[in-house]
């Protein structure tokens, strides 16, 4: 976390809320995560045993492509590294697309990222967070409840799929929605890496 403004970009203590299609109501009951593709056996959890899952704390700053950015903001949830400890993951995976609702598909959005860049603390699916203006609180349904992966903060912020469903394993990279739409496969806001 550099707190350094990328170019093209304002600061804001707000945490705006942009998003695709329609606001996703959670059904506990129907709801479900998956880890697949390049695995030995694909996983599947409830979300009671996503939520039993161990928590992590770590403080993010988040650049959004339109133009604004949030420093120090700090979010609850589980690590994308803890939740790979839970598959055999194959040795040729490079890459990773994290799915999320898009109206009533649960795999409608994806955004591809990366592997070797989530091995950190700031790579994780958020449930909670809190700011200097707020105490801890669940994340809201238009931030993405129940789950959402918040990226670390060299990527912009339309990496962090809201409505988290799943996360597939790759040796390849291909683009999600956006990236599909003509957005940058890096995205990397310090290099204004906004569009291909």
């Amino acid at each position: 976390m550099t707190h350094k403004l990328p170019p093209g970009q304002f600061e804001t203590e707000k945490w705006p809320i942009l998003h695709e299609g329609e606001i996703y109501q959670f059904k506990e009951n129907a709801w479900q995560f998956k880890i697949f593709s390049e695995v030995e056996t694909e996983v599947i959890l409830s979300y009671k045993e996503m939520m039993n899952l161990p928590k992590a704390r770590t403080t993010i700053d988040m650049h959004c492509v339109t133009t604004w950015s949030k420093f120090g903001t700090t979010f609850e949830g589980i690590l994308l590294r803890d939740l790979l400890s839970l598959v055999t993951v194959g040795e040729n995976v490079k890459y990773v697309k994290i799915y999320g609702y898009l109206n009533d598909d649960p795999f409608g959005y994806s955004a591809n990222l990366p592997l070797h860049e989530l091995n950190g603390d700031d790579s994780l699916f958020v449930t909670r967070y809190k700011d200097a203006h707020h105490e801890w609180q669940d994340i809201t349904a238009k931030h993405g409840y129940p789950l959402r992966f918040i990226p670390p903060a060299s990527f912009y912020l339309w990496k962090g799929t809201k409505w988290a469903t799943g996360i597939e394993l790759m040796t390849e990279d291909e683009p999600g929605y956006w990236e599909e739409r003509g957005y940058s496969m890096t995205a990397n806001p310090h290099n204004e890496e906004r569009f291909r």
